[in-house]
């Protein structure tokens, strides 16, 4: 079993609060728009670091992480991109390879907005956990927290911050 700590759109912004999660994961997901690299230089001193770039981010984040990564977590075949759209509106840059190949689990970030859904004609779990960062114009900065054990998701958390 995984205990996962999912976050996006950080903008630059890592504080005591959001490591004292990362401390508590197994591993840490970063949907992009990482903003300054100190910020996945602080969770990669802690704990093991998927991630993607994000649109706002520079040539060195773009050198460092991909555009898509998709990975196996014990049984869970995962994608994270960055801007994914949302069932069944997927975003252009996605749409047939999601379609011919879909994960199990789909994971992208970008709009600040935290949504959580299943898509039941590609079988996947979508999620988007928000912003972290305080930029933007979401009034509270949200991260997700869940479980891999095998092929079950479980135990989803939503974590809030004040902005």
């Amino acid at each position: 079993m995984k205990k996962i700590l999912l976050l996006s759109d950080t903008h630059s912004h890592i504080d005591d609060n959001i490591l004292k999660h990362v401390k508590q994961a197994d591993e840490v997901w970063h949907a992009g728009d990482i903003g300054n690299l100190e910020v996945t230089d602080a969770i990669k001193k802690l704990k093991p670091l998927q991630a993607v770039y994000g649109n706002i981010d520079d040539a060195e984040a773009r050198a460092e992480f991909p555009e898509h990564n998709r990975f196996m977590c014990e049984n869970v075949d995962v994608w994270i991109t960055h801007i994914g759209g949302y069932p069944p509106n997927y975003n252009n840059r996605v749409r047939d390879k999601l379609r011919q190949n879909p994960p199990r689990l789909f994971i992208c970030g970008h709009s600040h907005i935290l949504k959580v859904m299943p898509d039941k004609k590609l079988n996947l779990i979508h999620m988007n956990p928000g912003a972290v960062g305080k930029h933007g114009f979401h009034n509270v900065r949200t991260m997700l927290r869940f479980t891999i054990d095998g092929k079950k998701i479980d135990n989803l958390e939503v974590i809030e911050f004040p902005r």
